[in-house]
């Protein structure tokens, strides 16, 4: 006996009208579809795949409407929580969230003035301009993205808004062209995700750091499943978000604090967890789509891969609710040279 047989029987025995049983089955078999559909991933990673969706992402523009300049979660206090995150501009939030940001890389206006700046994962430039204008006219911010479409809009932005100490060029985090010792500050906000090496990610950016220098960074994380090994949900979940926004794959906050440290090159690095400020940002996410739908009603060839991405935000929050997945945070400084 097949599923809608099956349905229709159980109906009809339960006193329905046949009618209505036929109805709410195909419904039931509709919805089992699609999600079918959803819970297939996508857009898997390969070589040339990051810089193909970012560029695809920058130029639909549907991304810029509801996040504007800041392709990174939004920061949420205990007391914005309790009154209701709606509440709260879901923008501003991605401020605050670069605000925090600097507060733990302890980098400051009043120490940083002339910093040369490394951005790493820039997106649309939105946290390098955000840095340079705080930093003031003598500090430098270079962005670097795999994504052309990214560094064509992040310029124009920068243009826009009159911020010539930001610039931006398209370069592969894992074989920068820089010198040694380049960048007074290193900043990675939300790149390590999609990294095929994160040894080569981490080793580069220490590199590349002036000896006293500040780094800092935000990446999502999955927990670590050495003492607590996965399930098969939790592989399954993580294959899903892996696969869905080409990510090769996640680590751990204790296995990045390994990484660094065996640079042997850092000071003690300061990590946490900011899954609870964080976290709002997934369905703030959604919500804004639904309370402004012009983002995306007058392009119609985007509305399935909206519904992915609308799908992709849920899952992404369960996961970080159960703590399958972390938001790790990271702040240390490079050893002075002897």
């Amino acid at each position: 006996m097949g599923i809608k047989s099956t349905v229709l029987q159980t109906v009809s025995k339960a006193g329905a009208n046949p009618a209505t049983a036929a109805v709410a089955a195909t419904a039931a078999l509709a919805v089992v579809g699609v999600k079918g559909i959803l819970d297939k991933p996508s857009r898997t990673y390969e070589e040339g795949s990051v810089a193909r969706e970012y560029d695809a992402w920058t130029q639909d523009g549907i991304l810029e409407y509801y996040w504007g300049e800041h392709i990174h979660l939004g920061y949420y206090t205990k007391e914005e929580m309790e009154a209701g995150y709606k509440k709260k501009n879901f923008i501003e939030a991605k401020f605050d969230f670069v605000d925090q940001m600097m507060n733990l890389g302890d980098i400051d206006a009043s120490v940083d003035s002339n910093a040369k700046v490394l951005d790493v994962g820039c997106g649309v430039g939105g946290t390098s301009r955000y840095l340079a204008k705080r930093l003031g006219k003598d500090a430098s911010v270079t962005g670097i993205t795999l994504s052309p479409n990214q560094v064509k809009r992040a310029t124009e932005l920068a243009v826009e808004q009159s911020v010539p100490n930001a610039k931006f060029t398209v370069m592969n985090a894992l074989d920068m062209e820089f010198e040694d010792n380049t960048f007074d500050i290193v900043w990675a906000c939300e790149s390590g995700e999609h990294m095929p090496d994160k040894e080569a990610y981490i080793n580069e950016m220490m590199r590349v750091l002036k000896p006293d220098g500040k780094f800092v960074m935000a990446t999502w994380c999955q927990r670590d499943d050495r003492a607590v090994p996965f399930s098969k949900k939790d592989n399954r979940d993580l294959r899903f978000l892996y696969e869905e926004w080409t990510h090769p794959y996640f680590i751990s906050i204790e296995k990045y604090a390994e990484i660094i440290g065996a640079t042997g090159v850092m000071n003690p690095v300061t990590t946490a967890d900011w899954v609870v400020e964080t976290i709002a940002s997934w369905r703030h996410s959604i919500w804004v789509g639904i309370y402004d739908p012009r983002g995306f009603i007058f392009k119609p060839t985007k509305y399935l891969k909206c519904v992915r991405d609308a799908y992709c935000l849920e899952r992404m929050h369960r996961a970080f609710d159960r703590g399958l997945m972390q938001y790790g945070m990271f702040a240390t400084t490079k050893k002075k040279s002897e």
